[in-house]
């Protein structure tokens, strides 16, 4: 009894340092920012900021995306980041960082990562008890519980799997994975409730998040004909096994069935705008094979992650690279075959099907945007984990049981090798979290990894613009340029560059580009109107947010620009039409009950802040005002309000930069200059200050 205790307490504490070394690995990713397709699913999806909008995303795919080139059937992934949303909006507290997301109060990263983290260590201990029902079907050991611990800790640990869980979008990855598993414990533990349907219930759920959630059918499958009915693959079609292989069916037709009905669901619901990739069908089929080498080889040894590779479909089946891929995946399903003949290492050929069958959603005659990801690979490495797990243990420990039983010397051996792969897996897992950490850090990440991807490059420059070094970006943006010369949205970032260096002439060229394009064309013709706006263009600019609005309803960018347009040019009919009709897609949101009031009222931004900072005259108020004596041109009005404003707030730098900025107008730089170095001084940290500053040097030199 005593050595039966104590070895429960030994396992339970390797449980838990694994746990914890997991958590550790971890704990710098809980803050990183929304990247890349999270801005279009999460940060500008309108959808997602009031949680009755739930049972809308079950029928209507345009909640998924503010893109209607992304408005894909995932409900329950829209689901998982309303409710997250909902939780960082309820908070008072508000833990972790919002610094550009203004009163989108539920746009903390850190919950989403938090729920994203949860049902990772959920499933990690589901796993757990996966692994541990393969290994005493296959052999039944005394140490089965450490045999299962071992290859959930490979899993766990690995360092391919920051890809996934860094990206919040991905987790439509991690959840639809975490489901699978979940539903295959409910199937193995507790066989006399099958009839009852309960393992569907996260199936269902699964799929509902992402559709690789369906290849649970046919590893199901595999996993009946291997284990429970002892099928040997090499005789699959010998009159013994034709029984056993229509039990197998017998057995997955009711996830099959449902599987269907998903699949006509999602077809049907899916938004017409959709466009799932361009590749072509048979180059995206042909790259495939060499693509799962490349996965292969990342699993070995993950040196190469990107978030996002500058992988090309191949066009001929006469490349070397077709060649190698046809070859692995050739050998690798021999393995598979030959490997169930013997009951011992049939964990080794599920684990080989687990990873094929994984990859078939995303490596097969679907083409998508690209033929590489690297966060794909989160399910498909539960098989090949399984797979070289038991390939170790069998040729390090059962092969030479006895010798590593009475060998001390092998045994602390083993064991420094398993803590090696894990601590550098940790360590390498830590590396990309401080990758993910920043959008510079990103696709400075990419850009170097990924030197033919344009769009990495163009994301780069676009981190470099918002820092204030526009002639980087500029050296970013033109290398882009060579590479997706039809990209819309790099045209859209060049002509923002062009802006900001005053070539106003360039950059409505490019706005007129991308346009031309015919992609993002809500986003095209959304910053071409915003630019025309700014141009006092104000007609033109009607127009154009009129058609980012008819191609994208939910656009809130347009809908805010225009509803400004309407305000500054006392258009109250139009303004309040256009609120109350936001309204629908933004119920109580303030800036549209604030545009109605002001139409009801009709009085300008001008006169309601000359009349708030007269009746309360605070540093914030006078503020608001020398903003709207800047918008109406009224620069020196404007540099008044800002020196009411610092003499009850003497270092308030954001008063200095309106100064700098209202003497940059009256071509006053050296006043400028001063205003801005005021308020650098004040707040070393201030870009916008600092672009000011940088802009009067520039124009007082010419």
């Amino acid at each position: 009894m005593k050595k039966l205790l104590f070895e429960n307490f030994r396992f339970g504490l390797l449980c838990f340092v694994l746990l914890a070394g997991l958590i550790f690995t971890y704990s710098n990713h809980f803050n990183n920012p929304f990247h890349f397709d999270d801005d279009h699913t999460i940060v500008n999806n309108i959808w997602i900021r009031d949680i009755q909008n739930i049972p809308k995303f079950f029928v209507d795919a345009t909640t998924t995306s503010s893109l209607p080139e992304s408005q894909s059937y995932r409900p329950g992934l829209t689901t998982l980041n309303t409710i997250d949303y909902w939780i960082a909006a309820q908070d008072p507290f508000r833990i972790g960082v919002n610094p550009i997301y203004g009163n989108n109060i539920g746009l903390i990263p850190f919950y989403f990562h938090l729920s994203i983290f949860i049902c990772f260590i959920f499933q990690s201990i589901l796993l757990f008890f996966l692994f541990k029902k393969i290994f005493q079907i296959s052999c039944n050991h005394r140490w089965n519980n450490y045999f299962a611990l071992f290859t959930t800790a490979f899993y766990s640990y690995h360092t391919a799997l920051a890809e996934t869980n860094n990206y919040i979008i991905s987790r439509s990855d991690g959840f639809s994975t975490f489901m699978v598993i979940f539903a295959f414990v409910l199937y193995l533990y507790f066989p006399l409730k099958r009839k009852y349907g309960i393992y569907l219930i996260p199936f269902i759920l699964g799929i509902m998040v992402k559709e690789t959630a369906l290849m649970f059918i046919p590893i199901l499958f595999f996993y009946i004909l291997l284990f429970d009915k002892q099928t040997d693959f090499t005789r699959i079609f010998k009159k013994e096994n034709v029984n056993k292989l229509f039990l197998s069916i017998k057995a997955i037709a009711i996830p099959l069935c449902l599987g269907i009905i998903f699949i006509f669901l999602s077809e049907l619901l899916r938004s017409q705008t959709f466009i799932p990739g361009t590749t072509s069908r048979w180059d995206y089929l042909i790259t495939q094979p060499f693509v799962l080498v490349q996965y292969f080889k990342t699993f070995i040894l993950p040196t190469e992650l990107s978030a996002d590779t500058d992988w090309k479909a191949l066009n001929t089946i006469f490349d070397m690279r077709f060649l190698m891929g046809i070859l692995f995946l050739i050998g690798i399903i021999w393995l598979a075959i030959l490997l169930s003949k013997n009951n011992l290492f049939r964990p080794i050929s599920f684990g080989i099907l687990w990873f094929l069958f994984a990859l078939i959603p995303t490596s097969s005659i679907i083409p998508l945007s690209e033929v590489l990801n690297d966060h794909r690979i989160y399910f498909p490495y539960i098989g090949l984990s399984l797979s070289f797990s038991f390939a170790f243990i069998y040729l390090v420990i059962l092969k030479k049981e006895s010798f590593f039983t009475h060998s001390f010397f092998v045994k602390i051996s083993v064991i420094i090798l398993v803590l090696g792969i894990f601590i550098a897996h940790a360590y390498g897992t830590h590396q990309r979290n401080k990758v993910w950490s920043t959008h510079e850090s990103l696709w400075y990440d990419v850009s170097i990894k990924s030197p033919n991807n344009g769009r990495g490059l163009m994301n780069y420059g676009l981190s470099q613009m918002q820092k204030g070094d526009l002639a980087k970006a500029k050296i970013y943006f033109e290398k882009a340029l060579l590479l997706i010369p039809n990209y819309p949205l790099l045209h859209i970032n060049l002509a923002l560059l062009h802006t900001m260096l005053q070539d106003k002439v360039t950059a409505e060229s490019y706005y007129k580009k991308a346009i031309s394009i015919g992609m993002y064309k809500d986003q095209c013709y959304y910053y071409y109107g915003h630019f025309l706006f700014q141009e006092k263009r104000y007609d033109e600019a009607t127009q154009m947010l009129k058609y980012s609005l008819l191609e994208n309803p939910a656009n809130t960018f347009s809908r805010y620009t225009l509803m400004e347009l309407f305000y500054k040019t006392t258009n109250w009919g139009s303004l309040q039409t256009l609120a109350l009709e936001t309204l629908t897609y933004l119920p109580n949101d303030s800036i549209c009950l604030k545009y109605i009031e002001v139409a009801k009222n009709k009085k300008t931004k001008l006169e309601i802040a000359i009349e708030t900072a007269t009746e309360y005259p605070t540093a914030e108020n006078y503020i608001t005002l020398s903003i709207a004596y800047y918008e109406a041109e009224k620069y020196l009005e404007c540099i008044e309000a800002c020196r009411e404003a610092i003499k009850l707030k003497p270092n308030y730098a954001l008063a200095y930069n309106n100064i700098c900025s209202a003497y940059n107008e009256l071509k006053m730089y050296d006043n400028a200059i001063e205003a801005c170095n005021k308020a650098i001084s004040i707040q070393p940290n201030y870009e916008l200050a600092k672009n000011n500053l940088n802009l009067a040097k520039s124009r007082k030199g010419k």
